[in-house]
């Protein structure tokens, strides 16, 4: 038995978990301190002034107004689009919930008998309709979870956008530290509450359940469902709303009409704002959920069929979720050497600051690791491994979640020096608009593709080194083990958004050169920290869906996926076809509503008098309708695509043949995903060096307005669908289509492959 007692797992778990939400209330407090000399009204729901004195020389205060102002609407437009959007997604939640039920519960015709187990057939387990119910709930768990995780961090992005602005008055260091805290929040308060809400759930299922852990940990497996399912829809209209915004205004703003990124003229402004916040943010937050409630599914599935499972050790079957709770520990003190104990005080330390968070929190988690799996799990135990058992001992798995971890960083830093404008893959990018944008866009197309290549090798690394030492369950845990510093993660992901925001207020409200310049600096950075992001959901996703494609494998009951097997090959080549399909979907839906947009934003140029000369406001609100409109009519096919697939090819083709689409969606999406996101990351920061003109190098591509700079907008625009939309969306994609299989996977046993029946 493990040293770690029930009693004291009991208290650890939650207590971590509530630890994390303190701590992210405390960051949120000392971020709203950010506040002012005189009573400016209640703004974006909060009695706060966002009018302070300056420190570096007069502004005009209207300006400070205006950034109330601006706040204001960006909020109401971020907060009345996911409204909107989740009042759909409560018809999609609904009407899949009932589906989940019928497909499940039919498994045994609704029966009320228990039934003999599926892994251990001497003992009896709840009826399947029992499961089907508890499934539900679990999905229904899962969905509101990550609705709730979404809508979080997108009210907290709003509340520090102008607090960030502000703050850049006294220094670049003021303002990172604004910034870097508001994403800390975010990152805090989704990892607790995903750890809170599985605990909380695992328990109350507990009640009923029993001794019956196969039973209560198969229907656990919803909460990862539900998690990714909002988080596809959420992931796709966001990435849809915020990119045909921002290809907008930056065609006709920049290229045509040749004014400042964010300049107040620029009808689109405030949608291309609005949309960094229900893209970038809710919609990497409830994509970020999604992994790390499938990936604590998928290990606890696995570990419910091993021995842990069969001896009832809950310490030891808690093993994920400890995992879970010391990576918000280390988090929370990793946060306080970029808050506390080292300042910013020059814009070339923002992005080494970044990179040492996720150091920081690497060696960290490796010690925490190493202490959680000696006190957690036995010297030696068995686990399941497709049909046998593994005889595995407890160093086994601190290797397996180690190298997830590691992993991670190795993907991190190399999506740093792909997307970075410090190194010379997106300095070559850059130099090649001296000849126009075609030779940008080959430049940048071969840069994409090319970083796929040490994070596959990464990944590769990990399966092979986790599955030789602990099987399927050795990499669910790496995955987990690549997700531990979730907290961290998402606070340098968020940190970019907010400071985009913060750049777009400057200019709105008219604020110095300086301080335009201290928040391009912040921006920089945070393009690249949101690419690194990308590079660890991406990642992750890979390690996820191939420990759910492996706990499907088991519970299917299929005992090898032979490829050469006509079957299984149809749906691997399928399946390799499906993430083109999707990114098919998903950029025609910004080309689209980005045409529109474009149209709009001319319209208005030309049409209303003294718009140019800045004597006339643009129409703000109809550039966000179109980009509303444009989101949630287009989100529905792509999901619906990656919702049907699995129940299609399982109920018609069986699951020898869904097993082939999984094994080939993951294989292809994990490529298609790291060289779209890679490549439009490098476009952007090719435009923003040639922005900066910080080297000689720089200054002979500029200055803004000269055709490299134009030809680097086009590649930019080019990008934005692909980094935005298109390439994290199919990190969804993947373990999406892998965790509902598994979810139906009963079903699918029983009932499947109707179509050769009838052959």
């Amino acid at each position: 038995m493990a040293v770690l007692s029930e009693a004291l797992t009991q208290i650890l778990i939650p207590a971590a978990a509530l630890n994390g939400i303190g701590f992210a209330l405390l960051q949120w407090l000392l971020v709203s301190k950010v506040k002012v000399s005189a009573d400016y009204g209640k703004k974006d729901g909060y009695k706060d002034k966002l009018i302070e004195d300056e420190e570096e020389g007069p502004e005009d205060v209207d300006a400070f107004i205006k950034c109330s102002e601006i706040q204001n609407a960006i909020s109401v437009g971020a907060t009345s689009f996911l409204f909107t959007q989740y009042k759909y997604l409560g018809v999609f939640m609904g009407a899949f919930a009932v589906i989940i039920f019928l497909f499940l519960g039919s498994v045994k015709g609704f029966s009320t008998q228990s039934e003999p187990c599926t892994y251990n057939p001497g003992n009896l387990c709840k009826p399947a309709l029992v499961n089907a119910v508890f499934s539900t709930i679990a999905f229904l768990l899962g969905a509101l979870t990550s609705v709730l995780s979404g809508f979080l961090g997108m009210k907290i992005a709003t509340y520090a956008n102008a607090r960030t602005t502000l703050e850049a008055r006294k220094g670049v260091g003021k303002a990172f530290i604004t910034a870097f805290r508001s994403g800390a929040v975010m990152g805090f308060l989704l990892a607790a509450n995903g750890l809170l809400v599985l605990y909380v759930s695992i328990n109350l299922f507990k009640l009923y359940y029993g001794d019956d852990w196969e039973g209560l940990y198969e229907s656990i497996t919803g909460y990862g469902l539900g998690g990714s399912s909002m988080a596809l829809f959420g992931r796709v209209g966001g990435g849809i709303y915020t990119k045909a915004a921002d290809v907008g205004a930056d065609l006709v703003g920049k290229v045509e009409k040749n004014i400042p990124e964010d300049d107040p003229r620029n009808p689109a402004v405030i949608a291309d704002n609005v949309g960094d916040n229900v893209g970038d943010i809710a919609g990497m937050g409830s994509d970020l959920f999604g992994s790390y409630a499938e990936s604590s599914c998928a290990a606890l599935f696995v570990a419910s069929i091993s021995s842990f499972g069969i001896t009832h050790d809950y310490s030891a079957m808690s093993y994920p979720l400890i995992i879970s709770a010391m990576g918000i520990v280390v988090c929370l003190i990793t946060t306080l050497f970029a808050t506390d104990l080292a300042e910013i005080r020059h814009v070339n330390e923002i992005e080494p600051s970044l990179k040492r968070q996720l150091l920081i929190s690497t060696i960290l988690m490796t010690a925490g690791i190493a202490v959680v799996t000696f006190f957690t799990l036995p010297s030696e135990f068995t686990l399941f491994n497709f049909g046998t058992e593994k005889a595995v001992k407890n160093w086994h798995l601190f290797f397996c979640v180690s190298i997830g971890l590691w992993a991670g960083l190795v993907i991190g830093y190399t999506t740093e020096y792909y997307t970075s404008n410090a190194y010379s893959p997106v300095q070559d990018v850059a130099d090649s608009c001296r000849t126009g944008a075609a030779t940008n866009v080959i430049f940048g197309l071969a840069l994409g593709y090319k970083s796929v290549i040490i994070p596959v090798f990464s990944i590769a690394i990990a399966i092979y080194i986790s599955f030789s030492l602990a099987a399927m369950y050795g990499i669910a845990v790496a995955a987990l083990g690549m997700l531990s510093t979730i907290a961290t993660g998402l606070a340098i992901d968020a940190y970019g958004p907010i400071s985009d925001n913060a750049g777009g207020i400057a200019e709105m409200a008219g604020m110095s050169h300086r301080i335009r310049e201290r928040t391009d600096a912040l921006d920089a950075a945070g393009n690249t920290t949101a690419a690194i992001g990308k590079g660890f959901a991406i990642g992750s996703a890979a390690l996820v869906s191939l420990a759910l494609f492996g706990a499907f494998v088991s519970r299917a009951g299929i005992k090898t996926v032979d490829v050469l097997t006509p079957k299984v090959f149809i749906g691997l080549i399928v399946g390799a076809m499906l993430p083109y399909w999707f990114s098919a979907m998903t950029m025609k839906s910004v080309g689209s509503a980005a045409l529109k947009m474009v149209e709009e934003v001319r319209r208005q140029f030309n049409t209303i008098p003294g718009l140019m000369e800045g004597r006339a406001k643009p129409d703000y609100a109809n550039c966000v309708k179109i980009s509303t409109d444009a989101s949630l009519r287009e989100m529905i096919p792509p999901g619906a695509l990656v919702m049907l697939t699995p129940l299609i090819a399982g109920t018609l083709f069986g699951v020898e043949t869904l097993a082939g689409v999984l094994a080939g969606s993951l294989v292809s999406g994990v490529q298609v995903a790291i060289s779209a996101s890679n490549t439009g990351g490098a476009w952007d920061n090719a435009k923003k060096y040639i922005e900066a003109g910080a080297s000689e190098h720089a200054k002979s591509l500029g200055p803004k307005g000269s055709d490299p700079h134009k030809a680097a907008v086009i590649g930019d625009t080019i990008g934005d669908p692909l980094k935005d939309t298109s390439g994290p969306s199919l990190n969804i994609l993947i373990k999406l289509m892998a965790v509902e299989s598994l979810v139906f996977a009963p079903f699918f046993a029983a009932h499947g492959g109707l179509l050769f029946k009838l052959l």
